[in-house]
């Protein structure tokens, strides 16, 4: 915090520095312009722009938009009309006013039209500030988002368009400061980097309306992430990523910061009771088919087999407890076994990767999930689940000596967490990369909450009219029962709204 104290005064004085002089010209005092915030406040005054801009000049993200803006603005208020003086006051970050402030004898003008001067440069205005509040509307309330894969299939389908709210939890402020705005780890269609590590705000998080719930579907960031882009653009190798370019990942939250987790022939426990999903989730597990026959793609469909395998004697099916039990009536099927790894097994690709723990995907645990000022001994047989949150995640120095464990120097025998974590999981146990394979996830990594299914488009459709599942688009989430589209309801609104307008508008000419 420190630091960026200093860098925030250092700012103040390149401000007073290249903009005394200019204050001065327009009727203010020189010292208005080396009081942080008052003199951006005088500045907007000079500008003749709204005092509620200062508060854009102060959120991450959406200060880089409005520097530039508030660059040519001075400019021009001091008779640089020209595009050449708005492209030198961009390209320079602002240090042209330093040129106004000291060698030119620029007069302030007074009465300034804020209307600009040709149809590019009105086009030019109207473009930042759609690009302004749309960043706004992504950063901090609604942001538009993808499902690329089928760990979550039944009740979200590859190909689902969602809105994530961020006000449910609590919208998370950007800690990475330099960045394009709406775009996340890359730039489109060039897998460059989209932001620069540093500098980077201390995690902060505006007051949220609802906590995260049992079996809710969340959207995170993946906190062991290390590619460079996801998917497309990886190249192998490893990159430490700050919090917010994390990858983004969709997961069921089974279990919440204090809870007991286990998984019992792959089926999950909370503190010793079996967990009742919401009706619209369907766990879906790979099975072994052994048939008479082949079984035709319209069989399949009838069974809603998405993910699948022919074997030549047999086919591995993933399949929900429903349709195996329908599966095994049809009369080519002679038998249906879920693909169960048994008690006892160790795989060592489950969390906490550690060989005292005879675990795998489907009989895991039983594991705490961390809460927030709770304590937790620390040896030997718990270190494993906590190393990675008492390092990486909580930020501080770990080392073993032996028997003895340190923390930032100090002999440790207990560890008190900082943060609420959650363990997050797919409906398709079988083909999700979840919290089984790498551990838990800290509130600070949390996004938001999805909420409505804009559009679901199916690649695998044949026919460009088939494409669309119209039964999905504008339902929402979460909720029980079928999901109910309100497309309908949506159009008959804007066909209210565009009749009032016409209706409005044609008064008006008559008035």
């Amino acid at each position: 915090m420190l630091g960026w104290f200093i860098f925030f005064l250092v700012v103040q004085v390149i401000h007073f520095l290249g903009t005394w002089k200019l204050y001065v010209k327009a009727g203010r005092k020189a010292w208005e312009a080396i009081v942080p915030i008052y003199n951006a406040i005088v500045l907007m005054k000079i500008i003749k722009r709204p005092t509620w801009w200062v508060i854009l000049l102060f959120i991450p993200i959406i200060n880089l938009l409005m520097f530039p803006v508030v660059w040519v603005e001075t400019v021009r208020s001091f008779g640089k009309y020209k595009s050449i003086d708005s492209i030198i006051a961009v390209l320079s970050l602002g240090f042209y006013n330093f040129y106004l402030n000291y060698v030119e004898d620029v007069k302030y003008v007074e009465d300034r039209s804020l209307k600009s001067r040709t149809e590019l440069g009105e086009w030019v205005s109207s473009i930042a500030f759609a690009i302004i509040a749309a960043t706004i509307v992504h950063t901090y309330f609604m942001q538009p988002y993808t499902i690329p894969t089928s760990s979550l299939e039944k009740s979200l389908l590859i190909g689902d368009f969602l809105f994530v709210s961020k006000f449910h939890y609590g919208a998370r402020a950007p800690m990475t400061t330099v960045a394009a705005p709406m775009v996340h780890d890359s730039l489109p269609f060039t897998g460059l980097k989209s932001y620069l590590k540093k500098p980077q705000l201390p995690y902060f998080r505006l007051p949220g309306f609802e906590n995260i719930k049992n079996n809710e579907i969340v959207v995170f960031n993946w906190p062991v992430d290390t590619v460079n882009a996801f998917q497309q653009f990886s190249d192998g190798k490893h990159y430490q990523k700050p919090i917010d370019k994390k990858s983004n990942y969709v997961k069921r939250c089974v279990g919440i910061a204090g809870d007991s987790l286990e998984i019992k022939d792959g089926y999950i426990y909370i503190n010793g009771e079996k967990t009742v999903l919401p009706d619209r989730a369907k766990p879906q597990y790979m099975h072994k088919v052994v048939t008479d026959g082949q079984l035709s793609s319209a069989t399949l469909k009838r069974y809603e087999v998405t993910e699948g395998s022919n074997m030549g004697d047999f086919y591995y099916l993933n399949l929900t407890d429903a349709n195996a039990k329908k599966l095994k009536n049809n009369p080519l099927v002679k038998s249906v076994v879920k693909e169960i790894e048994p008690k006892g097994n160790y795989d060592e690709t489950v969390f906490p990767h550690n060989e005292q723990y005879a675990w795998s995907k489907d009989n895991y645990g039983p594991i705490y999930i961390p809460e927030e000022g709770k304590t937790v001994e620390l040896n030997s047989k718990s270190l494993p689940f906590y190393k990675r949150i008492i390092e990486e995640y909580e930020n501080n120095n770990l080392t073993v000596n032996g028997d003895e464990i340190f923390i930032n120097g100090k002999l440790a025998s207990t560890y008190t967490f900082k943060q609420n974590y959650y363990w997050m999981m797919g409906d398709n146990r079988h083909n999700s990369e979840d919290a089984r394979y790498w551990g838990y996830v800290p509130f600070d990594h949390v996004v938001g909450k999805p909420v409505f299914i804009w559009m679901s488009w199916d690649s695998n459709a044949e026919g460009i009219g088939n494409k669309i599942r119209w039964d999905r688009v504008f339902t929402t989430v979460h909720g029980s029962g079928k999901p109910v589209s309100y497309l309908y309801y949506f159009l008959g609104l804007l066909a209210v709204w565009f009749v009032y307008s016409g209706y409005r508008k044609r008064k008006k000419e008559e008035g």
